[in-house]
């Protein structure tokens, strides 16, 4: 997977969690092509060994529930541990989740809370002493449109990351002056398994099946946006490549959506016939 000595992210060490498929994957794919040593972290420990493994001796999974601040804690000190340093976060881990006003409950809210806005809360409290320690870093959390326009998602989903785009900023002030930036992207109009099921879905389904259902989700997305094709997970890993590395090294406490313009204006195409 390349030269450690080479690429945007020579040397780097990062943590990507939720990065077992989808845009967690298609990041740490990316972060180790570019140079960095990336933690895989995820509940799938099949999926995880088996795209760490691909990743070669600059890949290693470390099975995480982010729901937990415990696992987050632990994620991180086996991170430097084995790396010696920690450089990037990226908080990715999430999950579509139910409740509109007529209908949310204690276990939907708790849930949401846990998963969308804790996984964040508690990997800034970890990650950030520990790149501090490294002379400055990245941390990126991944929001979503939903979180800036109302159609989007439910409405505890959309909560939720509106309250990341603004604990984004938040952190960005805080921790600024350590040398950690701190910035978000807000996907939408992506084509990934989460869709329809998640990866756990996917990985029961067979080859035919997943093609099938991934060309029926592209398609429709690809009517509801002003670029005529649906995103990819690749298009977000590229963002995040670019808050991660000294491109985006002036870069804090921004949102950056990626969803070919689907927020600035909503719209459909008639369905092919």
């Amino acid at each position: 997977m390349g030269n450690s000595g080479a690429g945007r992210l020579a040397g780097k060490v990062a943590v990507v969690t939720g990065a077992t498929s989808g845009i967690g994957e298609a990041t740490a794919r990316l972060f180790v092509a570019e140079g960095a040593s990336v933690v895989v972290a995820g509940r799938d420990t099949r999926r995880g060994e088996a795209v760490a493994g691909e990743l070669g001796e600059r890949g290693v999974f470390h099975r995480t529930d982010v729901t937990s601040e415990e696992e987050i804690a632990e994620l991180v000190r086996c991170t430097v541990d084995r790396f010696g340093r920690l450089d990037c976060l990226f908080s990715n881990a999430g999950a579509p989740v139910a409740g509109g006003v007529a209908t949310i409950t204690v276990t939907e809210f708790d849930r949401a809370m846990r998963l969308l806005l804790g996984s964040v809360l508690f990997g800034l409290k970890h990650a950030a002493p520990e790149i501090a320690r490294s002379g400055g870093g990245s941390i990126i959390h991944n929001s979503s449109i939903a979180a800036h326009r109302m159609g989007q998602g439910s409405l505890l989903y959309s909560a939720a990351k509106a309250a990341v785009s603004h604990v984004t900023r938040l952190a960005a002030v805080e921790l600024g002056p350590q040398g950690i930036r701190v910035n978000a992207i807000s996907p939408g109009a992506v084509a990934t398994p989460i869709f329809w099921g998640g990866s756990a879905a996917a990985a029961r389904l067979a080859d035919e099946d997943n093609r099938r259902k991934q060309a029926k989700l592209e398609r429709n997305l690809a009517r509801a946006t002003p670029l005529p094709r649906a995103g990819t997970p690749e298009d977000v890993a590229r963002a995040a490549l670019f808050l991660a590395s000294d491109e985006g090294g002036f870069v804090n406490g921004h949102d950056l959506v990626v969803d070919g313009g689907r927020i600035a204006q909503f719209h459909e195409r008639p369905a092919d016939r």
